[in-house]
Order: structure tokens, then C-alpha cells, then sequence
């Protein structure tokens, strides 16, 4: 399966020769500019390479013209002057000599530009730029192992998150990601910069569970905090190491007599009056509260009773003043199984898609979604330059603590997964703890299905590396200049309600056959349809079930795949006749019959009035002398009955085991529409109503296949014959009477 080595791309959405023009007068402002969209990051007014990060478009500042550079050619995290390393707090520097103290001025006010712009330096004879957050991630950061290693990873992360930061549209990130791939400490060390340069501020913190949130506190971000430098901490209130809150406020005294009727001067103390704490986990956690950032850990482990989907439609109030957004929010998390939690991270993490914004410009969420493969940051497999190891290494490789690293990640990785293959649970939760697609990151337990779960990721798996878009065009069918029952053609269209991986040649387009008025399908020998359809426009909720329908072929003398899902359409347009006329343009254009389920009957009285009857198959289950009236008139097949549960459940299993997955000797399934997988893979036969796709999937298997479900005709009774014999005994020997 392929993998990606390019999380980023470099683009070019501005000529150079604007961006040359602004450079020199120093015109890039920091946040979103609109007239070349893209999030502009650069605090210097010019800017650089601009970068592609999972649809966001990110301007790098301009590099410089001279970058540090240390002598083994890659970061190395500076050493703190021994001197100041002495001062704790601001009442030391306070105390230090005044003739000594300037030599310390250029040392500190770089620091600070450090962190406020970001820095440059060579990476493996590379120039390479990590954000200020990044800065003093590495340079002052104190984690469990002690210094934290510079990774290329890291740095596309703290790149995203400084867009996330600069535009005005977004509420923060919603970050998938593998284990220890150092989020929490990251998110720690990003509180406690951003908390001590600013001032009347809130900080939150929130995980799976109060337990957590505390430890994350405790054992990540008051140690941060208590070993940065003097220069960086403010005045603390209460406790060293606090347990509930870290308070940078001046502490309460106690006024005296003494100070009061003192004749020396007290000099006034300025605190920042920001704080960060931690909460409970529950969906009004920080309900009515003003934050300045929230940092969201685990927040694909919320079990029931906590929802994330509850917990951030409070939040993100949280973050903002009407329209203004105030705060950010910095979530990030691998995925749970989807019910327990999982399935809730999965609905906010796409509602997150930069690519897919409203009319305001911001997504559903209001986050941006980010996914780092695991192949980026696995740990074992970083060189000391910071940068993945993705292959096996022709030539000797280190990693930063100087191991000798021998074989590629994909191969481990490869490995690893091979030797779970008989525990399917095993493996999944193996997938969703170090994924390398959002496919594994969000698999499902293999317990409660019903179906071949083996079968049905493998067939996922081989879609994500051969590439779905290489695969499948979305798009529109219409009438020929709109002139409905004429001919159909299929457009294109990125938005379109329709996906398709097969169309028949010319001379099979459109193939429909007249008889005593009725229109049929011509092309009823190559394949079917089969429909799960709906009767009302609206729901009260706004929400109710799709409309779905799929396309399946058979095997034919035609030039067609056989056994091929060729159309995938799940969408609930904003009438039901506008689906319906989907449905009927679909067959038109395929020339192929339909089998759709008559217990909402308004489809097929569709089909019925404008003279498609003959599209609409009949049960196959029973003969049409035991049809009900209203199965003759309009055809179709009821979902009522158990015995049809089971036969549609039955096709599925049986088209599953037969045409998903790896078949051998390299080859796999032809199923291209992951939706109607991971439909399959959730499916459940007491709650069908709630599997659109698993519904006309099913149907449309049945519908190729129907011979197999077709009753046999009754024999005719024949006429027995009842006649005795007569016998004559005269004579030596009997003799029959005629």
C-alpha cells in the first residue's frame, strides 16, 4: 500500500512578483488574507515559501539572510547561561547587580523575538523554520524524557497550529493522531507559553476524564512552567506545584500596622491575573466561562454518558464574543471504537475539512482538521535529523539517541500488523493506536458485525492506497437539454450527488425498449439497481435518512466488469422528486431494472406514471400469480418480512465473502465506494432502517441474483389410472379381458 511523504506540499496560489512587491515594503500582515487566500504566519511583514497542509495554505516568513547554523548541522537545543540559571524568579534578577545585568539585555530581548517570530536554523544542510511555539517547545520545554527531540512532524504541526492561531475564521485544530506522538505535552507546553505573556486570561483543560485532566496538570504543564527561565515567568500565586489551578497573579498580603505607618516606599507589584486550570469531564464542562485557549486531550475516548459532540457546541461559545472568536481550541486525540466514544470524534473531525466551508468561511465545526500519519512519527524511526525513516536505509542511520536504526518504518509497521491478523480486534485497535490513513484511525470493533470484517477493511485499505479519486468521478446525471424522457448523460461535478466507477459504452447509453407503451430496460442482461428510498421532503428534525441507491453488474457477454459496484449514491436532496428523478435518470442512462422496497411506495408510482413500470422489478421471491394487487401495479419488494430480512443480509455476507477484499495472488475486490464498506462493516439486522447503503446494496445483489431466490412452479396433479384388470380363467392359461 502506498504511503505519503508528502504531508505538505510547496504551492504558489500568489505570483512572485506580488509577493516581491509586498516584501519590500513590508505588507504581509499576519492572519488570513483574503484577496490570495491563504493564512499568513510571518510577523516580519515578508514572506516565503507558502505551504499546503491538508487544504490550508499556509506563508511562511521570508528566509533570512543569515540562520544559525551548529556545527553538527542540526538542531541542538542551546544551553542556558549558568548565571541566570541561578535566578528563579524576577525577585532574583531583581537582586542581581545592576553593573552586571546589562550584559544579559541582547541575550534576553533575543529570546523573546525568538519566540514571538520564530527561528531559523540548518537542518541536514537544510534552511528550515519552526514557529516561536515551536521555539520554546524544544529550547524551554521540560517533558518526561527531559529535552524534547526537534521532529519534522512537529514542526508541520506547530506550522498548522500557528494558522489555526492566525486565522480570524478558525476556532483551533482537531488533530488525529497516533500514540505518543507527544500532543499532550506539546498542548502542555503551548498553554504555559501562551499563558505567561498574557494577561487577564483563562486557560482550560479538558480529557476523557477528570483523573486525566489533572494528571496532564500536574505532570505536564506546572512542571513546564516551574522550569522556565526567569525572563519568561511571571509572578506566581500560591502553591510551587498547585493541584487545581496555577494562578500568575501577585499573591494577597496582609496589611499592618506597621506597613501602614512605615515611612519607606512600597514598590507596587504588577501581576498578569491569568490563570489555567483543569475540570471534570461532562458535556457543560466550562459552560458560561470566557477562555482564552482550551485544550481538548483524549478527545476521541468520551464515553457515554459524556458526548464531545455536547461538550464542544458549549465550548466553543467559550471561545468567542458574538461573531468575534476570542480563544482558540486545541484538540487532539486518537479515536476510541465508535461506540465508545470514537464515533463522535469521527462526526467532529470531518465536520472539520478546511476544503468544506460555509458561506462565513468557516467549517461546521469551526476547527481544521490535521492527520499526521503514523509513518511520520513513530517513534524508533526518527533520524537525528528529525525526518521520518520511511524505508528500509541503504546506508548507516541514526536516530537522535544515537541507535542505529536498521529497518523502515513501513516494513515494522507491515510487520506488526501481520502478526494480528488472526485477532481481528487486536488489529483494529492496532490500526486506530498507530494509524496511517483516517480509514484506520477510525476502525470498528470486529465483535458486533455481522458481516466479514476481514474482508471488508482489506477492501478499504486497498481503495485508500490505490486512490479513491483515481477510482470513482462524482457527478450529476441530466436530460439532454433538459428535455426529461429523452436521453440522460452523466456531468461531472464535484459536488455531485452521484459517484461512479463504470459506464457502459455508447451503444449500451440509454438502451430502453418500447412495449404496448411501457417503457423497459434494455440492458437488464449486464445488471440492476436496488433502492432504499424515502417519501417526505422534510423531517421535523431537519435530519431524517438518505436516499440511497446503487448499481451492480452480473456477468455478461458484454463488455462490462462483472460483479462490480458501479454506482454509489447516498444524499437527501431537498425534495423527494428530485430524488426520485435521480433514481429514474440513473436507470434511463445504465438501461438497467430496479428493485426498490414498496413500503414507500412514492418511487415506484413515480416510475408507474411517467411510463417506467417495466424498470421496476417485481419481488423475486414470489410468482406473479401471488403478488398482491399493489405489487402488480407498481412492483418492488416489502422490508417486513423476516424471511427478506434474511435473504438481504444473506447477499450481502455472500457478495462479501465472494468479491471483497484480497481474492489472492495480488488481486482484490472492484468495490470502490468506502461509505457502503464501512456501512456494511456497522451493520445490524434488529436497526436496518438506520444502513441507507447497506439497504440498496443489498437489494441490488438480490435483484443480480434473483433466480436464486425465484420459487419453483407447482407441479401439475396427473390423472391416476384406476381401471382393473379383468381375467378370463377358461382354458390352461388366464387371459386379460379387453
Amino acid at each position: 500500500m502506498p504511503y505519503s511523504q508528502t504531508l505538505y506540499s510547496v504551492v504558489e496560489p500568489v505570483k512572485k512578483t506580488t509577493i516581491s512587491r509586498l516584501n519590500k515594503s513590508k505588507k504581509w500582515k499576519y492572519g488570513y488574507n483574503k484577496e490570495h487566500d491563504i493564512v499568513v504566519i510571518s510577523k516580519t511583514g515578508q514572506i516565503g515559501e507558502i505551504l499546503d497542509i491538508q487544504g490550508l495554505k499556509i506563508a511562511l516568513p521570508k528566509l533570512p539572510k543569515k540562520i544559525h547554523e551548529h556545527k553538527s548541522n542540526k538542531w541542538v537545543r542551546f544551553d542556558y547561561p549558568k548565571e541566570l540559571a541561578k535566578l528563579k524568579n524576577i525577585f532574583d534578577w531583581r537582586a542581581y547587580p545592576e553593573e552586571s545585568k546589562e550584559q544579559w539585555f541582547d541575550y534576553i530581548d533575543e529570546e523573546f523575538k525568538r519566540r514571538d517570530e520564530g527561528f531559523w536554523f540548518t537542518n541536514n544542510s537544510q534552511p528550515t523554520y519552526i514557529t516561536g511555539t515551536h521555539y520554546m517547545y524544544l529550547q524551554w520545554s521540560k517533558i518526561d524524557v527531559g529535552a524534547p527531540d526537534f521532529r519534522e512532524a512537529n514542526r508541520l504541526f506547530f506550522i498548522f497550529w500557528e494558522a489555526c492561531k492566525a486565522d480570524t475564521r478558525c476556532y483551533g485544530m482537531c488533530y488525529l493522531k497516533n500514540r505518543r506522538s507527544g500532543f499532550s505535552f506539546m498542548s502542555s507546553a503551548e498553554t504555559v507559553n501562551l499563558a505567561t505573556i498574557s494577561s487577564d486570561s483563562r486557560y482550560g483543560i479538558l480529557s476523557k476524564s477528570g483523573a486525566d485532566a489533572k494528571k496532564m496538570f500536574t505532570d505536564k504543564v506546572v512542571p513546564i512552567s516551574i522550569n522556565y527561565p526567569f525572563f519568561f515567568k511571571p509572578i506566581q500565586d500560591g502553591m510551587d506545584r498547585p493541584k487545581s489551578e496555577l494562578a500568575y497573579r501577585v499573591p494577597a498580603s496582609k496589611f499592618t500596622r506597621r506597613k501602614i505607618t512605615a515611612n519607606e516606599t512600597q514598590e507596587e507589584l504588577v501581576g498578569l491575573d491569568t490563570t489555567i486550570d483543569w475540570k471534570n469531564t461532562g458535556d457543560n464542562s466550562y459552560d458560561g466561562e470566557k477562555l482564552s485557549l482550551l485544550v481538548h486531550d483524549e478527545s476521541g475516548k468520551w464515553e457515554k454518558p459524556d458526548n464531545i459532540l455536547n461538550n464542544w457546541r458549549v465550548t466553543k461559545t467559550c471561545l468567542r464574543l458574538g461573531s468575534r472568536i476570542i480563544g482558540k481550541c486545541m484538540m487532539g486525540s486518537t479515536s476510541n471504537a465508535l461506540d465508545k466514544g470514537g464515533n463522535n470524534f469521527k462526526k467532529l473531525y470531518y465536520d472539520s475539512d478546511v476544503t468544506k466551508r460555509n458561506r462565513n468561511g468557516q467549517t461546521r465545526s469551526g476547527l481544521y482538521s490535521l492527520f499526521i500519519p503514523m509513518e511520520w512519527n513513530y517513534e524508533g524511526f526518527i533520524d537525528e535529523y528529525g525526518r521520518p525513516v520511511f524505508d528500509t536505509p541503504r546506508r548507516e542511520c541514526y536516530g537522535p539517541d544515537g541507535e542505529l536504526i536498521d529497518v523502515g518504518v513501513i516494513d515494522h509497521w507491515d510487520n506488526e500488523a501481520d502478526g494480528l491478523r488472526d485477532d481481528q480486534d487486536a488489529l483494529n485497535e492496532f490500526y486506530r493506536q498507530f494509524p496511517r490513513t483516517e480509514e484506520h484511525a477510525f476502525r470498528d470493533e470486529t465483535k458486533n458485525s455481522i458481516f466479514n470484517l476481514v474482508k471488508i477493511y482489506e477492501q478499504i485499505d486497498y481503495n485508500e492506497g490505490v486512490g479513491n479519486s483515481a477510482a470513482v468521478t462524482v457527478g450529476n446525471f441530466q436530460w439532454v437539454n433538459g428535455v426529461k424522457d429523452t436521453k440522460v448523460v452523466f456531468t461531472p461535478d464535484n459536488n455531485g450527488r452521484f459517484k461512479i466507477s463504470w459506464v457502459p459504452d455508447l451503444r449500451l447509453q440509454n438502451n430502453v425498449i418500447f412495449k404496448n407503451g411501457v417503457k423497459y430496460p434494455g440492458n437488464e442482461h449486464i445488471g440492476a439497481f436496488g433502492c432504499d428510498s424515502y417519501d417526505i421532503s422534510g423531517t421535523v428534525d431537519g435530519r431524517g435518512s438518505n436516499g440511497s441507491l446503487h448499481g451492480l453488474t452480473k456477468f455478461s457477454m458484454e463488455d462490462a466488469p462483472p460483479n462490480h459496484f458501479f454506482l454509489e449514491y447516498i444524499s437527501r436532496p431537498p425534495t423527494a422528486e428530485i430524488f426520485f428523478e435521480d433514481v429514474l435518470m440513473s436507470c434511463v442512462f445504465y438501461g438497467m431494472p430496479l428493485l426498490a422496497e414498496n413500503n414507500k411506495p412514492r418511487l415506484l408510482y413515480y416510475f408507474k406514471r411517467r411510463g417506467y413500470r417495466g424498470f421496476s422489478m417485481n419481488r423475486p421471491d414470489k410468482l406473479w400469480n401471488k403478488l398482491s394487487t399493489a405489487e402488480r401495479e407498481i412492483g418492488g419488494i416489502p422490508n417486513s418480512s423476516e424471511d427478506i430480512k434474511q435473504a438481504h443480509a444473506a447477499a450481502i455476507e455472500m457478495y462479501i465473502n465472494d468479491h471483497v477484499g484480497h481474492k489472492g495472488d495480488g488481486l482484490y475486490g472492484n468495490i470502490y465506494f468506502n461509505e457502503t464498506l464501512h456501512d456494511w462493516s456497522k451493520f445490524d439486522i434488529n436497526k436496518r432502517t438506520k444502513f441507507d447503503a447497506s439497504i440498496s446494496s443489498g437489494l441490488a445483489i438480490m435483484a443480480c441474483n434473483r433466480h436464486l431466490y425465484t420459487p419453483s412452479a407447482p407441479k401439475k396433479k396427473k390423472n391416476l389410472n384406476i381401471n382393473i384388470a379383468k381375467y378370463t380363467n377358461t382354458g390352461f392359461t388366464s387371459q386379460i379381458i379387453k
